[in-house]
């Protein structure tokens, strides 16, 4: 039917036809959209606001710029490496005045300290006297204390009199700001947060291939048994999920101390002495055992939602031409599960990067991963650097899901 005639054509009630179409189908987009408005609301205010506020605090603190308006000023006015003069100092001496009126020095002196570790102390300690200072406020502050001509403080404060900063990424980067305004690497000894990031998404993978060595047999023997069978096994299979998280984890304790049951066993069979326990638990070790358990039910109903819709008939007829068995599952049976492999992989994985619960109760100081790092910092440090940790974590993961989508093709993978 071409448009023309389509435009002749009209409703019982006179309208066109093609514009009675359009006002139908606008109706049906509006009711699919009100339908779906309060679910799309709820992950609104529930996960992307609060996503969006978390990452906001990892490029926003104005706990220094809202103390030191004077100081701002004169970074404002004077560009990037003025040595300080007596203006300087003198807005400096106004601000620690007022930061004492206001108390606000600790938050202040805390800001700066993020970057120059050791200096919360200076502006507590400067303001505290700030009442007493006179001109020439230079020689009375670095009177006061010599760290005040220190260039790498007054490089942070200047770059803290923004409350718009990138310090918190380069900390989580473990690198550090110069007096001169540049980047450098942190020393050897002070780097924790690459190394961390490294070590969760090294553990990450590995017990995703554990997860998948241990899961593919599983769900191979649920696919192929009689459906009464299957059922009771899969019954076991999702049991871990009606029990408590911490109640699994603290369980894991009990079996894998040096005293438990794991050890005692051993033995009891003579596979080990009784001074050479093994030690399975507050280490990677402890870490790797108990994830893998928790995140294998993960693995496996991927896999065997993918495994039952694969016809027996497809292994018979490659054998009957002649395929070994290894031949059948290499060249038939594998590539039809892949889209499982995928699914279950991608989300075992993506679990295990963002655990916390587990390492925090059996990992001890060896088995810890960045998500421990980020809970640290929220609950005891700086929500900043927390927020920086995380956004570098998201960023991570949404690159892994891009390169998954890129190699395999997210359209092919299958959840169900």
């Amino acid at each position: 039917m071409s448009d023309t005639t389509a435009a002749l054509l009209t409703t019982a009630d006179g309208r066109p036809l093609k514009a009675a179409l359009a006002a139908a189908q606008a109706r049906a987009r509006r009711k699919a959209f009100f339908l779906v408005a309060p679910l799309l609301l709820f992950i609104v205010l529930t996960f992307i606001v609060p996503i969006g506020q978390m990452l906001q605090r990892s490029v926003y603190h104005d706990g220094f710029a809202k103390a030191a308006p004077q100081l701002g000023a004169w970074f404002s006015a004077n560009p990037e490496g003025t040595a300080p003069d007596e203006a300087a100092y003198a807005a400096l001496a106004a601000d620690l005045k007022q930061m004492k009126a206001d108390k606000t020095a600790g938050e202040a002196g805390t800001r700066i300290n993020y970057t120059v570790p050791g200096t919360r102390s200076l502006f507590t300690g400067a303001a505290r006297g700030a009442d007493k200072l006179e001109p020439p406020y230079k020689e009375a502050l670095l009177a006061d204390d010599a760290k005040w001509g220190d260039p790498l403080i007054w490089t942070a404060m200047r770059n803290a009199a923004s409350p718009w900063t990138t310090d918190f990424y380069l900390i989580a980067t473990d690198r550090a700001r110069t007096a001169d305004g540049g980047t450098e690497a942190v020393p050897e000894n002070e780097r924790i947060y690459l190394w961390l990031f490294g070590k969760t998404f090294v553990m990450s993978g590995l017990i995703t291939f554990i997860c998948l060595l241990l899961a593919f047999p599983i769900a191979h023997l649920l696919a192929t048994l009689p459906m009464a069978r299957a059922n009771l096994l899969m019954i076991l299979v999702l049991l871990p999920f009606w029990t408590s998280l911490l109640v699994r984890t603290t369980s894991w304790i009990v079996l894998l101390q040096g005293q438990g049951v794991v050890n005692n066993i051993l033995v009891a069979l003579g596979f080990v002495s009784e001074d050479g326990r093994l030690d399975m638990i507050y280490n990677q070790t402890g870490t790797i055992i108990v994830m893998t358990h928790i995140l294998l039910p993960f693995m496996v109903l991927p896999l065997y939602s993918v495994m039952r819709t694969i016809k027996p008939t497809y292994a018979r007829a490659a054998r009957s031409l002649g395929a070994t068995s290894w031949t059948t599952f290499r060249r038939i049976y594998l590539p039809q599960t892949l889209p499982g492999i995928g699914a279950g992989s991608l989300l075992v994985f993506i679990l295990a990067v963002g655990y916390y619960i587990t390492p925090a109760l059996v990992g001890g100081a060896d088995g810890q991963l960045i998500s421990n790092m980020i809970d640290f910092h929220m609950d005891k440090s700086n929500w900043s650097l927390a927020a920086a940790l995380s956004g570098m974590l998201l960023a991570g993961v949404l690159l892994l899901y891009w390169l998954y989508d890129r190699l395999v093709g997210i359209d092919k993978l299958k959840l169900g």
